[in-house]
């Protein structure tokens, strides 16, 4: 593995433990609210606001720790073909993060100072993605 590649498999993995411990956290701090513990009591059932918050972590979990994943994949790959069809998704998965970050934001889930810190993180590896995808296009075009 050359070390660019090394580079940004060791970025995707400090994000994908990012995503991970904000998973974490938010779970936790949406079954610690009085309101939703009591309504839990209440019914017997998960109210509706842990599961929104559930089911947004959830989503974020699976995009934000696949970007690794498909990039070990196509650091990997048998053939070009397959380099440049992990690393397309590798990019999907980043921007679809992207969106799920700034959901939880916008439904107060996380603060300013937490979106902030994230987004930037995934943003980079956006870049990061977005400019190995384009020297794979390149290279496939025959520039």
């Amino acid at each position: 593995m050359s070390e660019v590649s090394e580079a940004i498999q060791a970025k995707c993995l400090a994000f994908g433990d990012r995503i991970i411990k904000l998973n974490d956290y938010l779970l936790e701090q949406a079954s610690k609210r009085e309101e939703v513990r009591s309504k839990k009591e209440k019914s017997g059932r998960i109210p509706i606001q842990l599961l929104s918050v559930a089911n947004l972590c959830n989503q974020l979990l699976r995009s934000g720790t696949s970007i690794g994943a498909n990039n070990a994949e196509a650091t990997n790959a048998i053939s070009k073909a397959d380099f440049k069809s992990k690393s397309f998704i590798a990019l999907k998965e980043a921007r679809e993060s992207l969106y799920w970050i700034e959901l939880l934001k916008r439904n107060n889930y996380i603060d300013e100072r937490q979106y902030q810190s994230i987004y930037e993180d995934c943003e980079e590896l956006v870049k990061i993605l977005v400019t190995r995808c384009k020297k794979i296009n390149d290279e496939s075009d025959g520039k």
